[in-house]
């Protein structure tokens, strides 16, 4: 990745807007600008813009929408930041949260009526660290639906899309203004695009496996999850720049990825009941801290590997989720009659596997404390047949990157805007602080569809101004 002068360089054609990532912020972005009038042009990488959004659960959380007001739920902007905040431990800039909580119904509504993109409520539980119900998704609850959803969108509002096109050098002005870019085919020719506003929706460095090392290195040996293409170009291009980077050990994990089968397992199993045991059959942790530093926590234990389990009742919950019948049908998940035939079936010591049942019964009667700190007395207690699957802590995608504010314009290091370039999703620092245990569920996607957006149209209004 490079960033040269732009003075002397012919580019090859010149629009308005051009976007760098083809995934929900990439193609959010693009409906933005569009409906503000401008030309635009997406670069993607791949032969089909996918990225980590195709391999996500596809919930973007959100407030005062629509969905909500139809079902009774009164959320506010006010509270959805203040969930964010605390469990970023204050750490996150609370102007970008503050502007992200507040665009947040207004985007969900927007894409709904304005773009035909199907979102409903997912209702049945709350994610760990959201007040109430404000997850928004595809039906399936698949991420690969709501990118192809954008897409159609994309291509009914006439947007180019141009794909197997890797941007690798952009071409800027003394003071950071970017006048264009360079990007190459598969067959190594290179073409060149002229710009007067760019938006970065490239996400960020999880693809990279020397970047992890550097910054998170208690993640260095762990699956990835992500999109091998997320090389950290945004970073590496701000900095050449002088942007301002923060947070960038900050990454959202996920306990509880199916091993050795590679399937997302959705976190609602834990948020209803179930609970983990590490390849000793005993717990190790909170499961309602949270999914994504629960997959520092279940790397820690014996081989990298841990067992969920849960009931019958919670098995059809599960399978309300695409993922999770995925991991079905990839015989990931194990059932037994009780408790002797679920270790036999998962090869965990049948003694102590009892025993945590019995404790885990006994925390849901309300009798004694969880030593992790864990309430087990709001969900009905486990009941046979038991179901069980063998899952690994993966890394999902890094969350610091570019600062930018809450117009999602990429910030020099001492704070001022550059002219002309705007960033979101994994591009941008995000609202998950410096660490793992500052992600909650949805920032990722929440950061990609607001600050898309937000960026979209404020890409398109720099590039109306520069005529």
């Amino acid at each position: 990745m490079s960033v040269f002068p732009a003075d002397g360089v012919a580019f090859d054609l010149t629009v308005p807007v051009v976007i760098v990532g083809g995934g929900a912020c990439g193609m959010v972005a693009a409906l933005a600008a569009a409906d503000r009038g401008a030309e635009v042009i997406v670069l993607e990488r791949d032969p089909v813009p996918r990225g980590s959004t195709a391999l996500s659960s596809g919930m973007i959380p959100a407030c005062g929408t629509k969905v909500q007001s139809a079902k009774g739920i009164e959320d506010t902007p006010e509270v959805m930041a203040a969930d964010i905040k605390k469990k970023a431990r204050g750490e996150a800039d609370p102007a970008v949260v503050e502007a992200v909580c507040a665009a947040s119904g207004p985007a969900i509504d927007w894409l709904t009526d304005r773009h035909g993109i199907e979102l409903t409520l997912v209702e049945g539980f709350v994610y760990p660290g959201h007040s109430c119900l404000r997850m928004h998704a595809p039906p399936s609850r698949a991420g690969a639906d709501l990118i192809g959803a954008l897409s159609a969108g994309v291509e009914r509002a006439d947007v180019d899309v141009v794909t197997d096109a890797h941007a690798t050098t952009l071409y800027a002005d003394a003071d950071g203004r970017l006048r264009g870019l360079a990007f190459e085919r598969p067959d190594g020719t290179r073409e060149s695009l002229g710009c007067r506003a760019l938006v970065l929706a490239c996400n960020g460095y999880g693809g990279n496996p020397e970047m992890i090392r550097r910054y998170i290195p208690d993640m260095a040996e762990a699956n990835y999850f992500g999109h091998a293409g997320n090389r950290g170009d945004a970073v590496l291009w701000g900095r050449d720049l002088g942007a301002g980077v923060r947070h960038v050990g900050a990454y959202q994990g996920h306990g509880s990825v199916a091993h050795p089968h590679g399937v997302l397992v959705t976190w609602a199993l834990m948020m209803e009941g179930g609970f983990q045991v590490n390849a000793e059959g005993r717990r190790f942790s909170n499961e309602h801290d949270g999914y994504s530093e629960q997959a520092r926590r279940v790397l820690a234990q014996p081989g990298g590997i841990a067992w969920d389990i849960y009931d019958h009742r919670i098995h059809a919950l599960g399978r309300e989720f695409e993922d999770y019948g995925q991991a079905e049908d990839a015989g990931a998940i194990r059932s037994a009659a009780g408790t002797g035939e679920l270790a036999e079936a998962t090869g965990l010591p049948a003694d102590n596997l009892a025993a945590t049942i019995e404790e885990v019964h006994r925390f849901a009667a309300g009798e004694g404390q969880d030593p992790f700190g864990r309430d087990f007395t709001t969900k009905p207690a486990l009941e046979p047949p038991y179901y069980a699957v063998r899952v690994t802590g993966s890394l999902f995608h890094t969350q610091g990157g570019l600062v930018v504010d809450g117009k999602a314009r990429v910030l020099k290091e001492g704070g001022t805007p550059l002219p002309n370039l705007f960033a979101g999703g994994g591009a941008a620092c995000g609202i998950s602080g410096p660490a793992d245990w500052g992600y909650l569920s949805g920032n990722g996607l929440l950061t990609a569809v607001v600050l898309g957006r937000i960026a979209g149209e404020g890409a398109a209004s720099r590039a109306a101004c520069a005529l």
